[in-house]
Formats: structure tokens, C-alpha cells, sequence
């Protein structure tokens, strides 16, 4: 108990000597700035500004008071990190949901981490730390990777780096942002996952990527289903011998499907569909009594 008193205490003195006019830090170079710069200092809450680069955007809110509760009870455990704007003036960089939940029980400061940063600066960080830190879903991480891409001219293999990914990680990421942006809200809202995403990219068409998309949602399909979905979508535009492209396969059978079948013959049914949408059905028999009970199930 007594060194979190020490922690508290110091966090206050240098707090104090950020509020000393003569001793405004703008510089890693000002004077004083050693004390300041990396250190756990208490900021006024009302003295931060929230982050405009944040590239969070949806907050859970039963996990916002869960949060909130702990905060009550232990306190912010973890410090946020803020960049000194001015005076007095800081803006968050990251630790959002920290700042939101310390509000929600009524405190007056925060631990904070303090940096002297630049708007570039402060994206990256703001970026980085939130991609490796915080539980973003799929399209918010794809968002900031793009951000990182489009307003710092940051590469690929220099994201990688940044953000201790592999560069095919961060492609994949990025190829959701291709989805129409019907799909692109059912990933953020869970509606089916990143690797159901992954499929339909394969699919340029937007018209077809939706369709595809209402299925999953309507008949639950996996990632695996949906793959062999699209497989089917493809082979389904393959041209025949004769010049004639085929019909789009508009199915895949399920495995509720087949142990229908298996259940009904008391054998195990091979069903197989071609990219056509026509398929063939394989009965096995073991024995001559055994084929005659099958045609008696045919036949009613």
C-alpha cells in the first residue's frame, strides 16, 4: 500500500510542475522535460481532449461499466498515454476506454503516460498501440492499417514491422475493405466472421458478394460451406467445351442434408454437386438383399 502512495504522490509533484508557466514543456529539449516525458504523471481528466486519429469507433457499453466498476474498485491500473498539445493541454493517444470508464465513476484524474509528439507521430501511435493493444474487430484494424497507408505513406513491410504482423496478415486485413459495404457492417457487427470475409473477396461482383452474404446469415453457414459456395459460384462460370457458359450453382448440400439421406438408406449416401448446380447421388449396397431393401425404399 505504501508504494502506491509513493506513485500517487509523485505522479501529483510533477503534475504540479506541468502547471508551472515557467516550466511549459513543448521540447524533449526544454528543461525539466527528463521528469515529464515517459512518466506516470495524475492529468486532470478535463485537460485531455480525445484522439481524432482514434480508429476505434463502436464502444461495448456493458463492457464500458464492467470496466468502470473494476476502475472503482482498483483504480486505473494501467496509465493512458497522452501527447502535450499546449499549456496545460493534452490529447489522448490511446486508452479510450480507460479515460470513458474513469469518467463514468466520477473521477477527476488519470495516470498518464506523456509524449511529445507531432500529428504523424500521434497517428502511428495512436494506430499502432491501438491494433496491438485493444480488441478491434476486422474492419476497424483493416481501417487503420489503410489510414497508416494513405496519410503516413507507411509500406506494407514497414507496417509489418511496426506492428509485429506478417505482411500477409496485414493484406488480408486490408482485402476486407474490398467487400461491399453491406458485408463489410455485418463483420464489425458479427454477423459472420473475418474468414467468412475472407471468402467472398474472391467474388468481384458486389451483386453476388450480398447474395452470398444474406445466405450465410440465413442459413448459418460456416466458413467452409460458404468457401464451397463460392468455389461452386466460379466453377459455375467456367465456359463448357461447347462455348456455353454454365448456370451459377445456386446451392451447396448440407450436412444435415446428407445424414437425411444416410438416415433414410441406413447406409452412407456420397452426394456430389458440380459447379453447374447438377450433382449425383451414390446409394452403396453390401448385398443382393441389401439392394432389394433399397429399391423397396424407393419405391414407397
Amino acid at each position: 500500500m505504501t508504494k502506491v502512495i509513493k506513485k500517487q504522490a509523485l505522479g501529483r509533484g510533477l503534475s504540479a510542475l506541468l502547471k508551472d508557466p515557467e516550466n511549459d514543456i513543448k521540447s524533449v529539449e526544454d528543461k525539466n522535460a527528463d521528469k515529464v516525458v515517459g512518466n506516470i504523471i495524475e492529468l486532470e481528466i478535463s485537460a485531455i481532449e480525445i484522439n481524432p486519429f482514434q480508429p476505434r469507433s463502436n464502444f461495448n457499453e456493458e463492457s464500458l461499466r464492467e470496466l468502470a466498476t473494476s476502475i472503482k474498485e482498483l483504480g486505473v491500473i494501467q496509465p493512458i498515454t497522452v501527447r502535450k498539445l499546449d499549456f496545460n493541454k493534452y490529447q489522448l493517444i490511446s486508452g479510450e476506454r480507460r479515460l470513458r470508464a474513469s469518467k463514468l465513476v466520477g473521477l477527476t484524474h488519470v495516470p498518464a503516460y506523456i509524449r511529445i509528439a507531432n500529428d504523424n507521430e500521434s497517428l502511428v501511435m495512436a494506430l499502432v498501440e491501438n491494433i496491438q493493444r485493444h480488441d478491434l474487430d476486422p474492419i476497424e484494424i483493416a481501417l487503420s492499417y489503410q489510414r497508416l497507408i494513405d496519410e503516413i505513406q507507411l509500406t506494407q513491410e514497414q507496417m509489418s514491422e511496426r506492428v509485429g504482423k506478417k505482411r500477409s496478415t496485414i493484406a488480408n486485413y486490408l482485402r476486407l475493405l474490398k467487400l461491399d459495404p453491406i458485408i463489410q457492417t455485418g463483420i464489425r457487427d458479427g454477423f459472420i466472421s473475418m474468414g467468412h470475409g475472407r471468402a467472398i473477396i474472391n467474388i468481384e461482383d458486389l451483386d453476388v458478394q450480398t447474395d452470398i452474404y444474406q445466405k450465410i446469415v440465413s442459413q448459418n453457414l460456416s466458413v467452409r460451406e460458404t468457401e464451397a459456395l463460392v468455389k461452386n459460384y466460379h466453377e459455375g462460370l467456367q465456359p463448357k467445351a461447347d462455348g456455353k457458359p454454365k448456370a451459377d450453382a445456386a446451392f451447396i448440400v448440407r450436412e444435415t442434408q446428407k445424414n437425411s439421406f444416410n438416415d433414410y438408406f441406413g447406409s452412407k449416401v456420397d452426394i456430389k454437386v458440380a459447379g453447374n448446380g447438377k450433382g449425383k447421388i451414390t446409394i452403396p449396397f453390401n448385398s443382393e438383399a441389401d439392394f432389394n431393401r433399397i429399391i423397396k425404399l424407393i419405391n414407397g
